[in-house]
C-alpha cells in the first residue's frame, strides 16, 4: 500500500494513494510542498504533475477523498461540502481523478488556513 502523510499547518493526517496512473505519477514525485488554497471544505494546491482527465473522473467525491484536478494541475483534499455541493457531500469544481483516501480524522483539516504550508510525503521513505 502506498501510504502518505499530509501535514497542513499544525494538522497531520494519514492516507494512501491508489494504483491509478495519476496516483503513480504523484507517488513518484513525492514529497510535494505548497501553500494551501481553500474552497469550502477542500484544500487544494498546484503540483508539478500533468495528467489527463481519467475515464472515471467525477465531480462528486467522498469525504476524505484525495484527488487530482486536471484543469488546474492541482492536488485536492476533500473534508466536507464545497461551494459546488448540492447536499452535504463534497463536490469538485469540475471532474477530478480520485487518487487516494485519507484514513484518519479528516475533520482536523478544518483548522487549516489559507496559505498554510502543506506537505505530502511517503509515510515510509524508501
Amino acid at each position: 500500500m502506498r501510504e502518505v502523510v499530509i501535514t497542513a499547518g499544525d494538522v497531520v493526517v494519514w492516507g494512501y494513494l491508489n494504483d491509478s496512473e495519476t496516483a503513480t505519477k504523484i507517488w513518484e514525485a513525492l514529497p510535494l510542498q505548497a501553500e494551501a488554497n481553500l474552497w469550502g471544505s477542500e484544500i487544494y494546491f498546484e503540483i508539478p504533475i500533468v495528467a489527463p482527465q481519467a475515464v472515471d473522473a467525477r465531480a462528486e467525491v467522498d469525504v476524505g477523498s484525495v484527488a487530482y484536478w486536471p484543469v488546474g494541475h492541482s492536488l485536492c483534499i476533500f473534508f466536507g461540502p464545497t461551494p459546488a455541493s448540492v447536499d452535504g457531500r463534497p463536490r469538485a469544481y469540475s471532474p477530478v481523478n480520485v487518487v487516494g483516501q485519507l484514513t484518519g480524522d479528516v475533520q482536523a483539516l478544518r483548522r487549516v488556513r489559507q496559505g498554510d504550508a502543506v506537505r505530502v510525503a511517503r509515510a515510509r521513505p524508501t
